[in-house]
Parts: C-alpha cells; sequence; structure tokens
C-alpha cells in the first residue's frame, strides 16, 4: 500500500511538473487586431507592397518630366483619374532629391489628369519624338478601397478597442471582476455560513462584558421568538469602539462564527470611490444581498471611513460623494424599508468623528466598548497566544501580565512572536523567561544599539540622570515599583528606567505629584552631581508639562482654580473656553507645581546622595541593575505598592473570615451536644 502512494504521489508530481498549456484571454484578440491596424497604416500607407515611396506632383510638372525622358512607366486608372509615373533610376536624385537607398523599389509620382484622350495624345507624341520609351498601361482596380476604409474609419476603431480594452481592466479593479458596468456592486466578502470562519469566542480572550454585549446579539439571531414573543424586537445595529489592536474585527467574526448565519464583511473605505455616485450604489446591493441571505449580520470595519460627520457648511469644501454615500447608509439602515433579520456590526477607533445621526438609536442601539485589557485579561491573551509557543518552565504568565500594561491583544500577540524570534536567533530549543522580557524591552524602548560609541562624560552623565530616576522612585510612596535600569542605549533613548505600573482606576493628585518627582529626579541628579543640564531630559520634561496642564486644567487640582474643568470636548466654537488672564494663571499654577516638584526631587537626591552615587558607579560597570540591587544599596523600600496593599488586606479580610466561621462552627457543634444530650 505505501508503494501505491508513493507510485500515486510521483504521478501527481510528473502531472504537476509536466507544461501547462496557456490559458486562452481575449486580450490577445484585442492586441492582435490593434497591431495589425497599426502595421498597415504606419508602415504601408499605400497598401501596394511592390511600390515604393511616392508623392504627389502636378500635371504640368508630370508633362516636363516625360519631355525630359525620366518616366520608365506610365499606368493610368481611368475609375479614379490619376497616374502613376515610375521613375528611371538615374533621375531619383532629381526628381525625389533622395538616393536609391532611402527610396526603395519603384518610387513613382501620383497624378491627378483631366481627359484621357489628351493624356494619350500626349504619350504617343512624346514616344514619337524619343522622350519616352518606357511601358505605357491601364490599371482600373480600386486597390485603394480598403485602405480607403481604413483610412476613414481605422482611427475610431483602434480608440474603441482601446476603450474597452483600458476601462475592462480598469473596471475589474474597482467592480469586483465585473468589467466598468459592474463598478457600482457591492465589494464584501460573504461567508455562507459564519461557521466557515473558523472563530469563536473561545478565541477570544479577556472582553467579559463585549462578549456579553454580543451574545444577545447571537441569542437574537438562534431564537428570535423568545424575543419577539414579548413584543422586544432585535437590535439592528451594533458598534464596536476601541483602541487599536483590542480585538474589535475578532469580536465580529466570532459572533458570526457562533450564531452560524451568512456573513458580509468589507471595510469602510470600500465604499468610497473616485466615481460619482459609486459608494450609494454598493451599499444598496450590500442591503439588497443581505435582504435575500436574513438572517445575516453585516460587519463594516473602520466605518469612520464613510460615516464622518458631514459638514455643516457645504461652500467650505465638503466631499459631496462621500456624504452623498453616508445618506445612502442611512437610508438603508432605517429607512421606509424593513431589513428584518439583518444586524450590522460596525468597529472604529474613532468614534467622536462619526455622525450623530448613524449614532442614534435605531440605527446602532448598541455602543459596546472594547478597551485595553486589563491585568486578568492579558493573562488570559498570553495562555492563547502562548498554545502554539514551545515555552519552557522559567516563563511566568502572571509577571508577563503585570510587565505589559496598556498593551493591546495585538501587542501581546507581538510580543510572544518577538520572543519566539529572539529564542530562535539564540538557537534555543525552548522560549524562556528572559526572551520574553527582551521582546518586552524591544517592542517598548526599541533594538538595542550596543555599538553606539560613547565617551566616558556621556555614559557618567547618563547613569548619574537614570539612577536618579531609580533613587526617586524608590522613596516616594506612590512612584510605580522599579524593575529595572539600564545605560544600554534602545532606540532613540540613551538610557532608560522600567517600572510596574499599578493599574488604577482613579488616580490621586499625591500620587501625579509622586510620579511628576520621579520624572524630574534625571534632571535634578544632573545638576547636583555635574553641575550642568543637558537635553537628556526632553521626554521627561514634557511628559511632567503635560500631566501638570491635565492636573490644573482638566482636573482641577490646583489652588487657585480649584474644582474647575477647561477640556473642551468640541462642542465650543472656539479654540479655549477661558480667558487669556485664566491661561497665565494656568501657566503660573504649572510652572509653580513643576518647580515644587523639581525642588522635591533635588532635596531627596540630597538626602540620599552615597546612594544616588553607588548605584549610578553600579550602571556604570554593569549597565544593567535590577530592583534586587538597588534594595542593597538603599534597603528595602519604606512604601509598599497599592496591590501588595491590597492583597494583605485580601489576606486579612480572609483570616477573619475563616475565624468566625470556625466560631460559628464550634458553636453549632456545642449546641448540637447539648440537644444531643
Amino acid at each position: 500500500m505505501a508503494k501505491n502512494k508513493d507510485n500515486s504521489k510521483q504521478q501527481n508530481n510528473i502531472n504537476d511538473n509536466s507544461p501547462k498549456k496557456p490559458k486562452f484571454n481575449p486580450t490577445w484578440i484585442y492586441i492582435a487586431v490593434l497591431l495589425v491596424l497599426a502595421g498597415s497604416i504606419l508602415f504601408n500607407p499605400t497598401g501596394d507592397k511592390a511600390d515604393g515611396l511616392h508623392r504627389e506632383a502636378s500635371y504640368a510638372e508630370f508633362k516636363d518630366l516625360v519631355g525630359k525622358g525620366s518616366a520608365k512607366e506610365v499606368v493610368i486608372n481611368t475609375n479614379e483619374k490619376t497616374l502613376k509615373m515610375y521613375v528611371k533610376p538615374e533621375n531619383f536624385v532629381d526628381v525625389f532629391k533622395q538616393n536609391a537607398q532611402q527610396l526603395g523599389n519603384n518610387p513613382y509620382l501620383l497624378v491627378e489628369y483631366g481627359s484621357t484622350e489628351k493624356l494619350e495624345d500626349f504619350l504617343e507624341q512624346e514616344h514619337s519624338n524619343g522622350h519616352f520609351n518606357g511601358k505605357f498601361s491601364y490599371d482600373n482596380k480600386k486597390n485603394g478601397t480598403l485602405m480607403n476604409l481604413i483610412y476613414s474609419f481605422g482611427p475610431i476603431i483602434l480608440l474603441v478597442l482601446l476603450w474597452v480594452l483600458v476601462f475592462r481592466n480598469f473596471g475589474k479593479g474597482m467592480g469586483g471582476g465585473g468589467g466598468i458596468f459592474n463598478v457600482g456592486k457591492s465589494k464584501a466578502k460573504m461567508y455562507e455560513k459564519g461557521n466557515d470562519i473558523g472563530i469563536t469566542f473561545k478565541d477570544v480572550a479577556g472582553q467579559v462584558g463585549a462578549k456579553q454585549e454580543v451574545q444577545e446579539i447571537v441569542e437574537f439571531l438562534k431564537n428570535p421568538n423568545r424575543y419577539t414573543d414579548l413584543g422586544g424586537k432585535i437590535p439592528k445595529g451594533a458598534l464596536l469602539v476601541g483602541p487599536p489592536g483590542t480585538g474589535k474585527t475578532l469580536l465580529a467574526k466570532a459572533v458570526a462564527g457562533e450564531a452560524g448565519v451568512p456573513f458580509f464583511s468589507m471595510s469602510g473605505s470600500d465604499f468610497v470611490e473616485m466615481f460619482v455616485g459609486v459608494g450609494a450604489s454598493r451599499v444598496r446591493d450590500l442591503f439588497r444581498q443581505a435582504k435575500e441571505k436574513a438572517p445575516c449580520i453585516i460587519f463594516i470595519d473602520e466605518i469612520d471611513a464613510v460615516g464622518r460627520a458631514r459638514s455643516k457648511n457645504p461652500s467650505m469644501g465638503g466631499n459631496d460623494e462621500r456624504e452623498n454615500t453616508l445618506n445612502a447608509l442611512l437610508t438603508e439602515m432605517d429607512g421606509f424599508g424593513t431589513n428584518s433579520g439583518v444586524i450590522i456590526l460596525a468597529a472604529t477607533n474613532r468614534v467622536d468623528m462619526l455622525d450623530g445621526a448613524l449614532l442614534r438609536a435605531g440605527r446602532f442601539d448598541r455602543e459596546i466598548h472594547v478597551d485595553l485589557p486589563d491585568l486578568n485579561e492579558r493573562k488570559e491573551i498570553f495562555h492563547v497566544h502562548l498554545r502554539p509557543v514551545k515555552i519552557d518552565s522559567s516563563v511566568d504568565v502572571e509577571l508577563l501580565a503585570r510587565q505589559t500594561p496598556g498593551f493591546s491583544g495585538a501587542d501581546i500577540a507581538n510580543v510572544c512572536n518577538e520572543a519566539a524570534l529572539i529564542a530562535a536567533r539564540h538557537g534555543a530549543k525552548a522560549v524562556g523567561k528572559q526572551d520574553f522580557l527582551d521582546a518586552v524591552d524591544r517592542i517598548i524602548g526599541g533594538l538595542e544599539k550596543k555599538t553606539k560609541v560613547m565617551t566616558e562624560h556621556e555614559k557618567r552623565s547618563i547613569a548619574l540622570h537614570e539612577a536618579g530616576h531609580a533613587t526617586i522612585s524608590w522613596f516616594c510612596r506612590y512612584a510605580n515599583p522599579l524593575i529595572k535600569v539600564s545605560i544600554v542605549p534602545r532606540g532613540r533613548a540613551l538610557g532608560a528606567a522600567w517600572y510596574l505600573p499599578e493599574e488604577r482606576q482613579i488616580t490621586t493628585k499625591e500620587e501625579m505629584l509622586d510620579e511628576m518627582c520621579s520624572l524630574l529626579g534625571g534632571r535634578a541628579a544632573e545638576e547636583l552631581c555635574i553641575g550642568q543640564i543637558s537635553t537628556g531630559a526632553i521626554n521627561d520634561l514634557e511628559r511632567a508639562t503635560k500631566s501638570a496642564y491635565s492636573m490644573i486644567a482638566y482636573a482641577g487640582m490646583s489652588d487657585r482654580l480649584p474644582n474647575i474643568s477647561y477640556y473642551n470636548n468640541q462642542e465650543y466654537q472656539f479654540q479655549r473656553p477661558y480667558s487669556d488672564e485664566t491661561a497665565k494663571i494656568i501657566d503660573s499654577e504649572v510652572l509653580k507645581m513643576v518647580n515644587e516638584q523639581y525642588d522635591r526631587a533635588k532635596k531627596i537626591l540630597t538626602e540620599h546622595r552615597e546612594g544616588h552615587q553607588a548605584l549610578a558607579e553600579m550602571l556604570i560597570r554593569s549597565e544593567v541593575i535590577f530592583a534586587e540591587d538597588v534594595e542593597k544599596i538603599f534597603g528595602k523600600r519604606p512604601w509598599i505598592s497599592r496591590s501588595q496593599e491590597i492583597l494583605n488586606d485580601e489576606q486579612k479580610y480572609e483570616q477573619e473570615h475563616n475565624a468566625e466561621t470556625e466560631a460559628q462552627d464550634s458553636t453549632t457543634t456545642t449546641g448540637n451536644d447539648i440537644i444531643e444530650e
């Protein structure tokens, strides 16, 4: 049996390697016709292959040349009243001003005459005088009829064929293969059954709230009578909103996979086209197909490409074609016609730019927020993406989830892939913990540049700067816990400090001030230890300034402007909702807040000068230090993190709860013993 299988494989390989016949393509017919027409017009203008070049001449010139003995042969066409006078080779230069090589074979003069009898008398007289000794014949065939037709209609035929050829291929690119006449057809990709996609809710890690919302849509499609019997209506649409990479498209595919109904998928940009009316036509065609397949799901990804808010002033250059497409979409979603059984899912990360008419109830009844994953959700996402990766026992998913705050699902997938690539580059048989840590550093900070040349002064300045960050964060209560500090250049940064941020639902003023103080620790260390400041703190200053402005102008955390928020939410028709005097107060309060935290950072560094210097020297020697090394210099951190506080509170509550339970159990046992007695 194995031999038969091998033989069949060999036969299949032989068949695969055999030369394949070219497929028939009607385009080659068009090209061939174009080449024939062009060749006949350009290379054979007279239609007579035996004749050479010619030029037109007057009857008087013809008589003069015949009298001089230059005529070799005269051919008369009585139907067209023309004659051809073939010239002797020795007279080519005198008649045509060109040599024989340029003229080719049998050049002649084309002459129109009036009377055939007078022409014959003239030739007989010249023959008798000895001036014309050549042949004299008649040729009454209409050889130029075909060429006359080609001359008359050839350019028109050429343009028509060229137009058909160009627009046929151009239409394929826009109309999905049906040519220019199908340009208005929908370009949506249809899955007859959502199960064909092969994605279910099991493939979507985290997003419990979003999955619960869309799960009801699946139930609507599977069992609509359960809701309609009570008078409820199936929701017409749901809008998935969230940052890029959070899994909005994946969630929509999972809905189709769970429901098992036809699924139409397309992007918002597929509606937009250069031709007027094409976008609206595609919208109508999409909903026509969906109604035929109902119940079904229409998924429009990146709907902001077509659903952007319409211009209130048409004279300001609004895109009329895009607005017409949006109007068609609004009409189809909630017009006079019924769309029973058609549910529309859409995804966008720019919901603030969508038109208000598109977001109202009746079109998109639900707005489902797909946010960045929290700690537990990141753990689940890591478990999903680690399935195909060979990992060893050193990998701690809990640590990886904690070290990737603010990462989306796409970012976590990238981390797993980068870790596998790093392990393969080192020749490892499995992906280890260090590979994942290097992958996180690679994505956050960029590629290591160990070959970057730095002077000793620059290296010491960077070490003092990063040691300043580490020292301030170690002694500020609400600053993020330190993980490691590095002075190895990465990307555009010459050094970096890695922290383990706390995931806070709300942030207090004290926490923001501690973070600002730790940001300014690098600049403060440069001024105290070197006596000079450098451009290495630009990013730190930018972040600190933005944080201060947000605290004062948005969060109302200022002493002079308490409880006031000047957040511009696009309802105002001017740039800022406060006066110039208030702007001066905001600027002065920001300057005051930043300088206070800068002085505080210098004070902390002065109190721990020796430890800061030791930390910088350790950085210069090893280039990378960890939290354990900082703990050896400064001792244990005087403040525990919020997560540790929560954990301690949970453990304390659990111990108290267990003690109460044991006390109740003992009391119950004693009571039962008394009853039994």
